[in-house]
């Protein structure tokens, strides 16, 4: 199975329980949106110089909201990474430190439309990634800034910043922690399924079963001596 065909296959099976206990959503937070996009991640190297070319990264964007999602209260955007699980860092907007925003950026939306700007940003950054970035730069203080660019041919256009905070190692812990949990459950769920389908193959053909494990077993062998 690809990446593609297991998340197909999981998703017929009920992890609701699970999903319920994602700090993400301590406070009363609901998530309207989760996808992968790719950012460019820089490194503030000295005060104000971040590092003119970054590392292309695909990061997990999670947006929160607290009330209606219509007309929430709260905006959050968790980011995290899948290849660094210390990667963690949060923005939290309300309508008062979004007029902070919208004056230092000239901003042309209000607080309602933020919600549907940064889905419309991410989206277009997957969709459109030679024509729309996400920059993030990494600065010192536990702090750091995503940028959305827009890609015009003759010059850069910044279209909307925004300013994040590295999470705290407790916070850090309790997502990794979750992280974990939710991969060992599904990891049990497909052991499971293989299972079922070793049973009914070898009631059925059991030479087939053979031959698919030493398949199986020869794979294991390339891939290990692709590593080595």
């Amino acid at each position: 199975m690809n990446k593609n065909e297991v998340n197909n296959f999981l998703c017929q099976f009920d992890f609701s329980s699970l999903e319920e206990l994602d700090p993400s959503l301590a406070g009363g937070y609901n998530v309207c949106y989760i996808k992968e996009v790719p950012f460019e991640i820089r490194v503030e190297e000295s005060e104000g110089r971040p590092r003119e070319i970054g590392s292309l990264e695909i990061i997990t964007v999670k947006i929160l909201v607290l009330g209606e999602e219509l007309n929430a209260n709260r905006v959050k955007i968790e980011l995290t990474s899948e290849t660094d699980l210390f990667f963690h860092f949060t923005q939290t907007v309300d309508e008062n430190t979004f007029e902070t925003m919208q004056d230092n950026q000239k901003l042309m939306i209000n607080f309602s439309e933020y919600l549907e700007v940064l889905i419309k940003m991410c989206n277009s950054c997957i969709r459109e990634p030679q024509s729309f970035l996400a920059v993030f730069t990494i600065k010192k203080d536990s702090v750091a800034q995503l940028d959305f660019i827009k890609n015009m041919e003759y010059k850069f256009i910044e279209l909307l910043n925004c300013e994040f905070t590295q999470s705290s190692e407790e916070i850090v812990k309790q997502h990794i922690a979750f992280r974990y949990n939710v991969i060992k459950s599904k990891n049990t769920i497909m052991h499971r399924r293989l299972q079922d389908v070793n049973i009914l193959i070898k009631s059925k053909n059991p030479s087939l079963l053979m031959q698919l494990q030493k398949t199986a077993l020869r794979q294991l062998d390339l891939m290990k001596n692709r590593k080595s």
